[in-house]
This record gives structure tokens, C-alpha cells and sequence, in this order.
């Protein structure tokens, strides 16, 4: 009998309460590991039986077998068992953890200026970490064995990625696209540049929500828009709030951000409608829209009748894989489409063809399903983890937003001088952003009202949830 097919008795012993149920559980695999009673070529139990023998969830022991293999101990093979990796064996007698054990705030010292954060809840930037190697490896390897490309017009660059987008965009988001209607482009903002040159918003009101998303304002404004700030509330952005000179507006409809709301299904109509009555854009900018966890998700504007003639939609890799991948892509209506290739050309920017085909063989083999679907179940532990943190040592912060994507927001204490605590908790070693950075001018129109912290949970592990928690409620006023 091959290796690989070895039945091995495991006696695991998991340590008391005290820590997250899958560290605990991937401690006990890495230590039989270590005492040679599982080697490199073996299988792991399946889930459920290993669920069932233990006495836990089967979600505890699919984050376990995640985290194991985010670390390199273990990896899927094609008949979905997952076996043990080459060298973890030599890495687990070493002492190699799977994860970064809980640390102490230490909230009474300060780091020096150029120390790295201890913790990082910075929104919008995901854990490349989860990111599984060996299919990350074999997507760059492929696209590397393809002849190299001579950047001629007429040798359609990213064609493979534009088809792999048009299936994944359908089946995840509703959208409907020709390949040929999607824009590759080099990141969101180059994408909402080439928008606002090839619909002519240069001196031109656009209606940007407010509090907003900070690089998509810039972006627009370095075009030469004049930017508008309108109002959101609970169900996002209010379309009662939009004025006839305005000739598009920029919303963020499945996650808004930063206040987290989802654009009701009244708004949507109203947005659509008011848009095809004045002949304007939306622009859609689908941010982190791909992560949901108490709701539903609500399927993009651009897929609602007649969103393909006023909607242009704008996703990104950015919150999905990493922001070092400047990949992102448009959908404009038929009749910008020429003119955003043009602009897009006129500027020279563009994505590499080496990282688009890269891109396109990560997401048609499979391994981008596979990776959100394990993202998806950290981010939401990670997400439970930092808000019983923050409930237990923070009861008096309100939080909101945290129904979907990779942050939520907490708001302060009314008089709390929000830039001053956000200075204070870099000084103790945690990286986090205020409100007011979002809001244009000096207060948002929107609410909460008052200051609030924006706080991304992508990267920080459930672990040392509760130490950033308290170093929160440690600097925070009351």
C-alpha cells in the first residue's frame, strides 16, 4: 500500500480550554507529528470522523486542517484527503508552530518609531497568508511556461484572464459580462481614473458617499471630478440625496464602506432609476463584497435590469488576495467601453501579462473557490474573536458594520479626540484607522455620529484578539 494511503491510529490530546479550539487542535496534530506517530505522506483523518471521535464541530477541525495548511504541514491532494508535507515532520521536532501565540498588551510601553505594529487591524488589507501555496505555485508556474508575450494590439492581452473573470463574476456576483466587455487595469484607482476620463467628469459634480472610501475619492478627484459628499445611513446610500447636476456617483453598495451598511433593495431601484432619468453613471466599486456572514448577499447593481447601461462596476484582487497583485477590472456600459481602453492606453497603464495569466490560472483551476471558501471561515473566527474581545473589555463601544467584509466599526465615546487615540494605540503597538480619514471635511454627513475606529480583522489572529481588545479599552476615555 502506497504512503499516501496509510490508515494511522491517532491518540490525540487537546490542551485545556484556554485558547481557540483549532490552535488547540493543530498543537495536538503538530505534537504526534513530532513524536513520529504521523509522517510526511500520511493522510489526516476526514473531518467528520475526526469531529465525531473528538467531541467538536466539524468547522473546528476544517480551521484546524486550514491553519495547518497556511503553515506548510499539511496539503489537498486531487482526491480531496488531506496528507502530511514533506520536511513537517523536521519541522515540528524544531518547534514550529502553526500559529503566533497570544501576546501581552503591553499597553503601558511605547514602541520605537519605526517598530512594526503587534498588531495590525488596519481595514481593507487580507492575510496572503491563507493564500495556499502549492496552488499559488502552480498558477505562476503555468503562466510562466507560456511563451512571452510581444505586447502587440493584436496578440489580445489577458484574454484568458477576461473569460476566467466573466465565469467567476457570474457565478459569485450575478454579473452577466461578455469577456470582451471587461477591462483589466492596474488597481481600483487607475481604474476609476480611466472611468472619469472616458465619461468626461473632468469639472463635472460626482455624488461620492460621505463617509467614503478614501483612495476611490482621490482617485476621481486627481481626474479632475468635483466631488460631492452625500449622505449614508443604515441602508447605505440615500438616493433621495442626489442632485440633477450630478453626472455619476460613486457608491459601494455590497459592504459600504466604512460604515459596513448594504445597500437596500428600494435604493438599488431608485439609484438605477435615477441614473437611466438623468442620464448618469454609477459607478459600483464592489468592495470586499465576496465575504458575508450573518446576511445574504445581495447580487451586484450592475446585474439588476438595466444596470449594464448606467452601471460601471469596478472589482478588484485586492481584498481578496493581495493588494501586491494591482489587479483590478471594469465593466463599463457598452458605450464607454472604447473610450476606458483608450484611456487606460492613453496613460500606459496595464497590468503585467505574466501576473493577469497568473491570475486567470489560479481562478479557472479552482484554487480562488477553494481559497475564499477557507478565507471565509477565518475571517469570520477572526471577526467573532475581535468583537467578544471588544465586548468584554470595551462594553461601551458601539459596534456596527461587521455583517460582512473584513472590518466593522467601533464607535467612540462622544469628545473623544479620534486621531489623538489613534496616535496613542500606534505608540502601544496597534495599527488602526479613525473614521474622520473617510469623511470629507471636517465631519461625515452619515452616521455614527461623533468618532468612531474603523477596524479591519483579516490579520489578526483569533488568538490575540483579546489583547488588542484591551489595549483598545486600556487608551480609549472611560
Amino acid at each position: 500500500m502506497p504512503r499516501n494511503a496509510r490508515v494511522v491510529e491517532l491518540n490525540l490530546a487537546l490542551a485545556p480550554a484556554g485558547g481557540p479550539l483549532r490552535h488547540r487542535l493543530a498543537d495536538a496534530l503538530i505534537e504526534v507529528l513530532r513524536t513520529g506517530q504521523l509522517g510526511p505522506g500520511d493522510a489526516l483523518p476526514a473531518t467528520r470522523a475526526l469531529a465525531a471521535e473528538l467531541g467538536i464541530s466539524r468547522n473546528a477541525v476544517l480551521a484546524a486542517y486550514d491553519e495547518l495548511a497556511a503553515a506548510g504541514f499539511v496539503h489537498a491532494t486531487g482526491g480531496s484527503a488531506t496528507v502530511v508535507a514533506d520536511g513537517a515532520d523536521v519541522a515540528a521536532r524544531a518547534g514550529v508552530s502553526s500559529h503566533i501565540g497570544a501576546a501581552r498588551p503591553a499597553v503601558q510601553s511605547s514602541l520605537a518609531p519605526d517598530a512594526p505594529p503587534r498588531w495590525i487591524l488596519l481595514p481593507g488589507y487580507p492575510d496572503t497568508g491563507l493564500i495556499a501555496p502549492g496552488d499559488w505555485r502552480a498558477a505562476w508556474r503555468a503562466a510562466a511556461g507560456e511563451p512571452v508575450s510581444n505586447g502587440l494590439p493584436s496578440s489580445q492581452p489577458h484574454a484568458r484572464l477576461r473569460e476566467a473573470l466573466a465565469i467567476q463574476l457570474r457565478r459569485t456576483r450575478g454579473v452577466a459580462a461578455d469577456p470582451a466587455g471587461i477591462v483589466p487595469a492596474p488597481g481600483v484607482s487607475a481604474a476609476l481614473r480611466a472611468l472619469a476620463t472616458a465619461a468626461g467628469l473632468r469639472g463635472r459634480t460626482v455624488a461620492f458617499e460621505d463617509p467614503g472610501y478614501p483612495e476611490g475619492r482621490r482617485a476621481l478627484a486627481s481626474a479632475g471630478a468635483v466631488i460631492r459628499p452625500v449622505r449614508v445611513d443604515e441602508d447605505g446610500l440615500d438616493p433621495s440625496a442626489l442632485a440633477r447636476g450630478d453626472a455619476a456617483v460613486y457608491t459601494t453598495p455590497a459592504h459600504q464602506y466604512p460604515l459596513g451598511a448594504r445597500l437596500s433593495a428600494a435604493r438599488r431601484a431608485a439609484l438605477i432609476g435615477w441614473a437611466r432619468r438623468e442620464s448618469a453613471l454609477v459607478i459600483e466599486d464592489d468592495y470586499d463584497g465576496e465575504f458575508r456572514y450573518d446576511v445574504r448577499g445581495l447580487p451586484a447593481l450592475h446585474s439588476m435590469p438595466g444596470g449594464p447601461d448606467v452601471v460601471a462596476y469596478v472589482g478588484t484582487a485586492s481584498k481578496i488576495l493581495s493588494p501586491g497583485l494591482r489587479v483590478a477590472w471594469i465593466i463599463p456600459p457598452a458605450g464607454l467601453l472604447a473610450a476606458v481602453r483608450a484611456a487606460l492606453d492613453e496613460s500606459d497603464e496595464s497590468i503585467g501579462t505574466v501576473t493577469g495569466d497568473a491570475l486567470a490560472r489560479f481562478i479557472g483551476a479552482g484554487y480562488l473557490t477553494r481559497h475564499l471558501a477557507r478565507a471565509a471561515r477565518t475571517y469570520a473566527a477572526r471577526r467573532e474573536a475581535l468583537i467578544a474581545g471588544l465586548r468584554t473589555a470595551a462594553p461601551g463601544l458601539r459596534i456596527s458594520g461587521a455583517a460582512a467584509g473584513l472590518h466593522l466599526v467601533a464607535a467612540l465615546p462622544a469628545g473623544t479626540d479620534e486621531d489623538a487615540l489613534v496616535a496613542r494605540l500606534a505608540g502601544c503597538g496597534l495599527a488602526v484607522d479613525g473614521l474622520g480619514q473617510s469623511c470629507l471635511g471636517q465631519s461625515c454627513l452619515g452616521p455614527p455620529p461623533g468618532p468612531a475606529l474603523v477596524c479591519g480583522y483579516a490579520l489578526l489572529p483569533e488568538s490575540q484578539a483579546a489583547a488588542a481588545a484591551a489595549v483598545i479599552a486600556d487608551c480609549s476615555p472611560g
